[in-house]
Formats: C-alpha cells, sequence, structure tokens
C-alpha cells in the first residue's frame, strides 16, 4: 500500500481536525500534519491566530457548538478524513481533593468532549477510505503517580473509550487508536511549574522520574500522532502508543 503515497506526503489531501490545536500538543500536531499534505482544521477554546490552518473557536462542552463546528468545516473542506482529539484539562490531587464539579468539568472536557467531536464528525468519517481517529491519553491512565487521582480517571477513560470505537468501527475501515504521553514541554506544564511552591524542585522531579531524564517535546508527540494516523499505518488500530520517556515500562535505579 506504501506505494501509493509519495513519501513525507502520505496526507496530501486528506482533511485532519485538531482539538486543542492553537498550543503545545495540538500546534505541534498541526504543523507536522500540514508539512506532509494534509488540510488542517483547528478547534480550540482560543481562537488560533495562524492563517496557516483553518480555525474555529469551539467549545467542546457544547453539543450545539461541536456539531456547528465540524459541520462547518466538512462543508468547508468537503470531507473529513482525520480526527484527532487532542484538548484536555488536567487536575491534581488525591481522591478527596477535588469537588463534584470538578470532577464533572474535567471528564466533560477530557472524556465526553471527545465523544462529542467524534460523534459528530462520524457521517464525514464513514465517508473516507483512510479514516483515522487519533485520542490523546496519558501514561498516568496505566501507572499509578501521585495525586493525580482525577486527570488518571479521565485518561483511563479515554483509553478504554478508544479500544471500544476501534472494534465498534473495524468494519467500516475507521481506524481508532490513542498516544499515551508522559511528562511533555508544554506551556500547560510550564503553567504548572509557574504556579507551584518550588518551581526548580517540581521541574527536577518531573524530569527525574522519566527513565530518559528529560522532559517529552511537543512534536515528538506529534510525530507519534501522525503515525497513528497516517494512511501508511492501515493495520494499526485499538492500539494505545506511549510516548514517555521510558516512564511506563522502565525502571533504571
Amino acid at each position: 500500500m506504501s506505494s501509493a503515497y509519495t513519501p513525507g506526503q502520505e496526507f496530501a489531501g486528506l482533511v485532519a481536525v485538531i482539538t486543542g490545536g492553537t498550543g503545545g500538543i495540538g500546534s505541534a500536531t498541526a504543523e507536522y500534519l500540514s508539512a506532509r499534505g494534509a488540510k488542517v482544521a483547528v478547534l480550540d477554546v482560543n481562537q488560533s491566530t495562524d492563517s496557516t490552518y483553518y480555525s474555529d473557536r469551539c467549545d467542546i462542552t457544547d453539543d450545539a457548538d461541536v456539531q456547528r463546528a465540524i459541520t462547518a468545516i466538512a462543508k468547508h473542506f468537503g470531507a473529513i478524513d482525520i480526527l484527532i482529539n487532542n484538548a484536555g484539562i488536567g487536575a491534581g490531587g488525591d481522591v478527596t481533593a477535588n469537588s463534584d464539579e470538578e470532577w464533572l468539568k474535567v471528564f466533560n472536557v477530557n472524556l465526553f468532549g471527545a465523544v462529542r467531536v467524534t460523534r459528530a464528525a462520524m457521517p464525514y468519517l464513514k465517508q473516507s477510505n483512510v479514516a483515522s481517529v487519533v485520542n490523546t491519553a496519558s501514561v498516568v491512565a496505566d501507572i499509578g503517580l501521585p495525586n493525580r487521582a482525577l486527570y488518571s480517571s479521565t485518561k483511563g477513560a479515554l483509553e478504554a473509550l478508544t479500544r471500544a470505537m476501534a472494534a465498534d468501527y473495524i468494519a467500516a475501515g475507521i481506524r481508532v487508536n490513542a498516544v499515551s504521553p508522559g511528562t511533555a514541554d508544554t506551556p500547560w506544564v510550564a503553567r504548572l511549574l509557574a504556579e507551584s511552591a518550588d518551581p526548580a524542585a517540581m521541574s527536577a522531579n518531573l524530569v527525574a522520574r522519566q527513565p530518559m531524564k528529560r522532559l517529552i517535546t511537543a512534536h515528538e508527540v506529534a510525530h507519534a500522532i501522525a503515525y497513528l494516523a497516517s494512511p501508511l499505518s492501515s493495520s494499526t488500530t485499538g492500539t494505545i502508543l506511549p510516548v514517555d520517556a521510558g516512564l511506563h515500562s522502565l525502571r533504571t535505579s
């Protein structure tokens, strides 16, 4: 099948929708896919200022807004081939730390947001010969890290949803996978460090717990997302791909 694609341009002519696409991993993914020929549409609560991409300010916690945005993208490009459910928010603390309202808020973005966008995009994905959905999960779904009860729960649910959707849509030719990053050097992590009591100590701890002794770059995660989304990966579905500097599998001390 690979002979049907020009190396480095396997996304040529394909339409990719990326949620949470204005910063960090989302922005890097938009850049990566665009460079390889994709027509990129970015959805985010913050309007993108990059005219390279089609951009729509969209609140993924609002089903009507999601339906509006996805319909507009499909009308603009005539198709949707790839969906990257990347939007997410964080939360800290053990199981007693967050109110019901906070639990509902984070699940509403990290899990139900992906449900809403995928549901809206599904009629268009079913019309594509190379349809692919990639969800951004997290290594915390698979290993126990302290003070991540709520966030870990949302990402664990997202991984379960990924496998369930992969099974549901395999007969329709729609592949569904997820990338599972460790701690990445993104604006979101930078904000967490800035808000901590001791940013230097927290940064050192984040680096120390990863076997490679460094944070992951957003572009490394984007590369993994592109691999999963690519038509060249046509036999890969129901897969959770770690990009975590060895955190999930290795113990080096």
